[in-house]
């Protein structure tokens, strides 16, 4: 499922970061990386054709740290709107997932793509990994199967997640969580019912862990808490020493909203750890 995937750079210092840690998906059996580079059209203009000489010695660069990575790796510059761009570059080399980098914060400017995740979140049709970028970078080398943290309300959206979160468990996964938050401010005129809704979602959750502990040896925790729900999905993040959240882009409260105000972006601004989001295709 991971075999080629693209990695969107802007050839900054902020790239290095997510060059660096990409060995790790080795892990994921990961082969092929395809490494693009945008051009925005309306920065650039006429000057574009000018500009793609001077820059295809950095992606070049790039290219060959890659491959001494151990990847088969191929570089692009595209010119046009960086958002749509990446994706149809996704789409067109078959790319299983895209990785992109965030400073937090500001889905909508302070982006190490420059003000364009929002754009290939909304448009994607392939999953995104959102790699927060540190300052200092981090010396901590990083495995995405240590502790997979994923956050389900039992949509489509997230059934579709978590047939990524098999795929991680039969790479070897240790450790995973199962999270389903009972929202307060949903929840607040019905707290005389929560233990029976409990009730319910522990039974789903537990029927989720069997699926997974038959795909591989690995450790499956529950967790249910009552509570704001993007705060209870950081919280987790935080105090669990979780390596990597898995999630759905929107969920049974988001209809018509992809990304922009959900918890799914809260989480992506504040979790200090990669977060893929996978979006329901219809």
């Amino acid at each position: 499922m991971f075999r080629r995937i693209l990695v969107a750079s802007d050839l900054s210092p902020a790239a290095e970061q997510i060059i660096n840690m990409i060995y790790s998906f080795h892990v994921l059996g990961t082969e092929e990386i395809v490494l693009v580079h945008c051009l925005d059209i309306r920065d650039a203009g006429l000057l574009s054709e000018t500009l793609i000489p001077l820059l295809q010695p950095e992606v070049d660069r790039e290219v060959a740290k890659l491959n001494q990575l151990g990847f088969v790796t191929t570089g692009e510059i595209r010119i046009g709107s960086p958002g749509l761009e990446i994706n149809r570059v996704a789409r067109e080399r078959d790319c299983s997932i895209i990785v992109i980098g965030s400073h937090g914060y500001s889905m909508d400017q302070n982006t190490s793509l420059g003000g364009v995740a929002t754009t290939i979140l909304h448009t994607a049709t392939r999953p995104v990994l959102v790699v927060k970028i540190t300052s200092p970078p981090s010396e901590i080398s990083w495995n995405p199967l240590n502790h997979i943290l994923y956050p389900t309300d039992f949509s489509d959206n997230a059934k579709v997640a978590f047939t990524y979160l098999e795929t991680l468990v039969r790479c070897g996964a240790g450790k995973v969580t199962l999270l389903h938050v009972q929202d307060k401010i949903i929840g607040k005129h019905l707290v005389d019912r929560l233990a029976e809704f409990n009730k319910i979602d522990e039974t789903l959750l537990l029927e989720l862990r069997d699926q997974l502990v038959n795909e591989g040896d690995v450790e499956v925790k529950i967790e249910i808490p009552f509570g704001l729900v993007a705060q209870e999905i950081i919280n987790r993040i935080k105090t669990d020493e979780v390596s990597l959240v898995v999630m759905g882009t929107q969920g049974r409260g988001y209809i018509g909203e992809v990304f922009l105000g959900s918890v799914s972006n809260k989480v992506v601004r504040y979790s200090p750890v990669p977060v893929l989001l996978v979006p329901l295709v219809k």
